[in-house]
């Protein structure tokens, strides 16, 4: 078989097929839509509250990303993962902000019963009844020349997008079928001069150039051989292999560029972003405010020093930035060596366990997100010591200061959080935080929040 590992590496094509547009706006724009419709039938206007409820749903929601091609079965499960999750988000602000009292409780609940209906509907049955609204333009037979990594990666998205309508006819490679090993047995068409006379003999609507960029020569010689040929030709780069954050195709004054290597909150999504870092900072501010103010006089009193730990930690971009908590230890460690907190440590207060168990430690923090030099949810900040540590151990560690660090994040609520003792623990969790930086959505924020709740009193990692 295949490796099973898929990455969206069809950055060359992908403009192309109208699935992903299609993907990207059903969820939300049906969402809306439909609230809409439904206050139509209730002959209630679509007031200023509703637009708002409107735009907040269309936030969380978009991009969509549920999949069309699941069984009946396995689309009931993601949609009953997905819709709960945003009306409890949304009812939730409206409960803590007292704008829940605004609406007609007739439209909210028809409106949570409606939506995932309908997607459950239309998810399953726009494939079947209208394939051609997924199929890529014009392309229905293609081969891959490579056999490498970059080369199945592409061949299994093929497979496993079988509403796009291709069919993968096999791969060109100058490697025998036994360098290749079994998962290639029946699909290995020849060696890659024999792609001229394939093409010719065969209906090929397309070719995905798989191979390395040193091998510049071959593909252009190549190319040169395909002239007289009616064949469309995509090039994927091997720089695809390597782990993009947020890799896109862009121009500049009309030159084409690869974007390796970005923050994914630029432009909307940033906006996007902040607002809901002020947004979801300022409720829990207001809604914790008392625990808060009990935590600093259980700190006060319990051992002496200051209520709050100021700390410096690298910042959006590897700036500094002074982060604040909750004194846990009896000592306030910043300089060049800083130790991390073990299971029994001797430095912890009174109390400094149990806050640090279930983080209350970092409720201060949210003043931070406010103050914009942190977010809800980010990987999270490592003193500036353990940074400089290492940045020299572990490839690919600074890529994560690439946006604002978090309260929580994507590591923290899969197992990492607590003290990393090993290098294999802090790698694991910068493989985490990278993994967040290509996925980021305000829909996956919110579930990593609720996730952090959900774990707060049952984390037996956090010392």
């Amino acid at each position: 078989m295949l490796s099973s590992q898929v990455t969206h590496l069809s950055l060359a094509y992908r403009g192309r097929s109208t699935s992903g547009v299609i993907k990207a706006f059903h969820d939300p724009v049906s969402a809306v839509v439909l609230l809409y419709v439904i206050c139509w039938f209730y002959d209630e206007p679509f007031d200023a509250p509703l637009v708002l409820l409107a735009i907040l749903a269309f936030s969380i929601l978009f991009p969509g990303n549920i999949t069309y091609q699941k069984s009946f079965r396995g689309g009931l499960r993601e949609v009953l993962m997905q819709w709960p999750l945003v009306l409890m988000i949304l009812f939730g602000m409206g409960y803590g902000t007292h704008y829940l009292d605004a609406f007609d409780l007739d439209i909210l609940r028809a409106w949570a019963v409606v939506v995932p209906v309908f997607w459950l509907l239309s998810h399953w049955l726009m494939p079947r009844f209208a394939p051609g609204l997924f199929s890529l333009d014009g392309i229905r037979n293609v081969v891959v020349i490579g056999a490498n990594q970059i080369g199945m990666q592409l061949a299994r998205q093929f497979l496993d997008e079988p509403h796009w309508g291709v069919t993968l006819l096999g791969f060109f490679d100058d490697r025998s079928e036994e360098r290749l090993g079994p998962q290639l047995e029946g699909l290995l068409l020849g060696p890659i001069t024999e792609v001229d006379h394939y093409v010719r003999k065969h209906s090929v609507d397309a070719l995905f150039i798989a191979l390395p960029m040193a091998s510049q020569p071959r593909i252009t010689k190549l190319l040169d051989v395909l002239k007289d040929s009616t064949v469309s030709i995509y090039f994927v780069p091997d720089l695809f292999v390597t782990d993009l954050i947020q890799a896109r195709v862009d121009d500049i004054g009309g030159i084409p560029v690869v974007a390796v290597r970005e923050s994914p909150f630029n432009g909307f999504n940033g906006l996007v972003k902040r607002l809901s870092d002020i947004v979801i900072a300022s409720i829990a501010l207001l809604l914790l405010g008392p625990l808060m103010l009990a935590v600093a006089l259980a700190v006060k009193f319990s051992s002496p020093g200051p209520v709050l730990f100021r700390q410096r930690r690298y910042g959006l971009d590897g700036r500094e930035i002074i982060i604040y908590k909750f004194r846990s230890m009896t000592v306030c460690e910043d300089g060049a060596a800083v130790k991390q907190a073990q299971k029994g440590d001797q430095r912890l207060t009174k109390i400094g366990g149990f806050l640090r168990r279930a983080s209350l430690d970092e409720l201060p923090q949210f003043i931070n997100v406010l103050q914009g030099r942190m977010s809800v949810v980010g990987p999270r900040p490592h003193a500036v010591a353990h940074n400089e540590t290492y940045r020299k151990l572990i490839k690919g560690y600074m890529v994560r200061h690439k946006v604002r660090p978090g309260i929580t994040g994507l590591a923290q609520v899969s197992g990492f959080r607590g003290e990393t003792d090993t290098i294999d623990k802090m790698e694991k969790r910068i493989e985490y935080d990278l993994e967040y930086l290509r996925k980021w959505s305000l829909r996956l924020d919110l579930e990593i929040i609720l996730r952090t709740v959900s774990q707060v009193f049952r984390d037996t990692q956090a010392y």
